[in-house]
């Protein structure tokens, strides 16, 4: 019994000893952690393993800027607001969709929004088999839809399709590709920025981009309520869109036409 009594004991200090050290990283001032899933080309993996991407080199330049260490920690996008609250990440730099809701909630009253920086919106993939069945959001109805989890297109699909049709949750948005093409789902919700680079290509060359327009939609980074770091990056990322760094990134990553500096935006 007192064997056991001690294990238990052991358990809750080295958990506590854990979640401790976790929560001392988010709030070490030298350190940024950025709280992500994977999202290409926002941040992904390259063939060594290292992370990349749009999001990925922008934080790290804004790192730079400010002289902290810049980390990302793969987190699930439904759990982002407790990743924060917990403090095992100081942001969220994701493509994270500002002018959005999540459970009936605008983004803005769980976070502090940077300026925005991209523009973006959903849109509804589906097989290339199916074009003259998706032309209007009415089509949507009824349906079944995928979309990840706590994402904005999660929302969307569950209003378009109605209590006539279901859902199924998706860990990451390029898992809904999967369902797509699998024949899981009718159709996928996902950020065109995500869709534009895999829809009609390698494993997903039969799914395409449905001709319905969705509105448009803002990235900007998340950051605790009241957090010194919304304004510090706020700084660093505007002398990088005035030294033309941003337009170098948006380039590599062929995102040239969505890039937009909004100072004004506030969620």
């Amino acid at each position: 019994m007192k064997k056991n009594l001690f294990k238990l004991l052991l358990s809750f200090l080295v958990l506590g000893i854990t979640l401790g050290v976790s929560s001392c990283q988010a709030n070490n001032p030298g350190k940024l952690i950025c709280g992500i899933t994977i999202y290409e080309p926002m941040n992904y993996k390259d063939n060594a393993g290292n992370w990349t991407g749009f999001d990925t080199e922008f934080a790290n330049l804004v790192g730079e800027k400010l002289g902290m260490d810049v980390e990302f920690q793969e987190i699930k996008w439904e759990s982002k607001y407790s990743e924060l609250e917990a403090g095992t990440i100081n942001c969220i730099w994701n493509g994270f969709t500002a002018n959005s809701e999540d459970d009936g909630k605008k983004r803005s009253e769980y976070v502090d929004f940077s300026y925005s920086y991209m523009l973006n919106q959903q849109c509804v993939v589906i097989n290339a088999q199916n074009v003259d069945n998706f032309k209007t959001l009415d089509d949507l109805a009824g349906k079944t839809a995928a979309a990840e989890k706590g994402s904005a297109g999660e929302a969307f699909a569950k209003e378009a399709v109605g209590s006539a049709g279901s859902m199924i949750d998706s860990a990451a948005q390029v898992d809904t590709f999967i369902e797509v093409k699998a024949g899981a789902v009718d159709f996928a919700v996902v950020d065109i920025l995500l869709a534009q680079q895999l829809a009609g290509t390698g494993n997903y060359s039969d799914l395409v981009i449905a001709d319905i327009t969705l509105d448009s939609e803002v990235y900007a980074v998340g950051f605790k309520k009241g957090s010194d770091l919304t304004q510090k990056v706020n700084n660093a990322m505007k002398e990088l869109f005035d030294e033309g760094k941003m337009a170098e990134l948006a380039e590599k990553y062929g995102l040239t036409n969505s890039l937009k500096l909004d100072t004004e935006f506030k969620g």
